[in-house]
C-alpha cells in the first residue's frame, strides 16, 4: 500500500516536546490529532483512477478550449460576413429606390405619349352628332361603347364576327347602318372615318389561314368589310379609310395564351374631312363600293 504522508513527516524537524507558556500539557496535540484525522492508506488503483480522471478532464478542457477557440474565430467570421451582407442589401435597396423613380418617371412618359397619341386619334365631336351617337351606343351598349373625346366608337370583335371570321353578324351589321346614317346626317357631313381593326396575340388556325394568313390580315379585312357595310349604305367612299394592327396596338396586355378577348375590336374614328364636303353633297348618296370585302363563309376556329 502507498503510505499518505503525515503531517508530521510534512512538518519535518518541528519540535513536537516543547509546548509554549501556558499551554495545556495534558492535551492531545494538534499535530497529533492532525496526523489521526490524515493518516491513513490509500489503494494504488484508486490512486490511479484519479490520476487517470484528473488527465482526462485536463484533457478535456483543453478541448473544450480548442472547440471555444474555433467557435469564436467561427462567430467573427459569419460577423464580418453579416455585415458584409448588410451592406449590400442596403446598397441593392438605394438601387430598388433608384429603379422605381426611374420607372415611374419613364411609365409617365409613357403615360404622357399615350395621351397625346390617343389626341391624335380623334377628336372632340359636334353636340348634335355626339348626341345621336351617345343614344346609338345606349341602344346596344353590350356590342360597341363610344369615347366622345377622342370621336371613337369601339365594336366588340366578338359580337361583330364570328371566330377567325371576317363576315359581319346580323346584329352587328343593324348597328353599323344605324351610325351609316349618322354619318350621313347633315351634321355629320365633314366628318371621315378612319377604321381599325385589332386582333388579340392568339395565333390563327390552320383552318383559317387559308383566308387569312396572320391577325394582321384578319384585322384587315374586318375593317374592310365595316367599310363595305357602311358604304353600302350610303356613306361615300372618299371618307373612308381603313387600316388593320393586327395584335400590334392591344388595348390591354395579352394573356400568356394570347387568348384576350378585349383586344379583338374594331375602332372607328371621326376626323375632320381633309377633303373638305364630300363629293354627293348633303344628300350623302354614294355609289356602292365594289371594292368592299368579298362574302366569305364563317369558320368556327379562328
Amino acid at each position: 500500500m502507498k503510505t499518505a504522508p503525515t503531517v508530521a513527516s510534512r512538518i519535518g524537524t518541528t519540535r513536537i516536546g516543547h509546548w509554549p507558556e501556558g499551554s495545556n500539557h495534558d492535551s492531545p496535540s494538534l499535530i497529533t490529532l492532525a496526523g489521526a484525522g490524515l493518516g491513513g492508506c490509500v489503494s494504488q488503483q484508486a490512486y490511479d483512477e484519479l490520476r487517470e480522471t484528473n488527465v482526462s478532464l485536463a484533457n478535456r478542457n483543453e478541448e473544450l478550449a480548442r472547440r471555444a477557440s474555433e467557435l469564436e474565430a467561427t462567430n467573427r467570421m459569419l460577423t464580418t460576413e453579416r455585415q458584409n451582407l448588410d451592406a449590400a442589401l442596403a446598397s441593392l435597396r438605394a438601387n430598388n429606390a433608384e429603379l422605381d423613380a426611374l420607372l415611374k418617371q419613364v411609365q409617365g412618359d409613357y403615360d404622357a405619349l399615350g395621351n397625346r397619341i390617343a389626341g391624335l386619334s380623334g377628336i372632340a365631336l359636334d353636340p348634335t352628332t355626339d348626341a345621336a351617337l351617345q343614344a346609338l351606343v345606349a341602344q346596344y351598349p353590350n356590342l360597341m361603347s363610344y369615347d366622345a373625346a377622342r370621336g371613337m366608337i369601339r365594336f366588340n370583335a366578338d359580337l361583330t364576327f364570328d371566330s377567325g371570321s371576317d363576315v359581319v353578324k346580323d346584329n352587328a351589321r343593324e348597328a353599323l347602318e344605324a351610325f351609316a346614317k349618322i354619318l350621313n346626317s347633315t351634321s355629320a357631313l365633314n366628318y371621315e372615318a378612319e377604321i381599325l381593326g385589332h386582333t388579340d396575340a392568339q395565333r390563327i388556325s390552320s383552318g383559317t389561314a387559308a383566308k387569312h394568313p396572320t391577325n394582321m390580315h384578319l384585322s384587315a379585312h374586318r375593317a374592310i368589310s365595316v367599310r363595305a357595310v357602311l358604304a353600302g349604305m350610303g356613306v361615300p367612299a372618299d371618307r373612308l379609310k381603313v387600316a388593320g394592327w393586327g395584335e400590334f396596338r392591344p388595348a390591354v396586355p395579352n394573356t400568356s395564351s394570347g387568348n384576350t378577348p378585349a383586344n379583338r375590336r374594331v375602332e372607328i374614328f371621326l376626323r375632320n374631312n381633309s377633303a373638305g364636303a364630300s363629293s354627293s353633297g348633303a344628300t350623302g348618296t354614294a355609289s356602292p363600293d365594289n371594292a368592299g370585302a368579298p362574302q366569305r363563309q364563317p369558320d368556327p376556329t379562328k
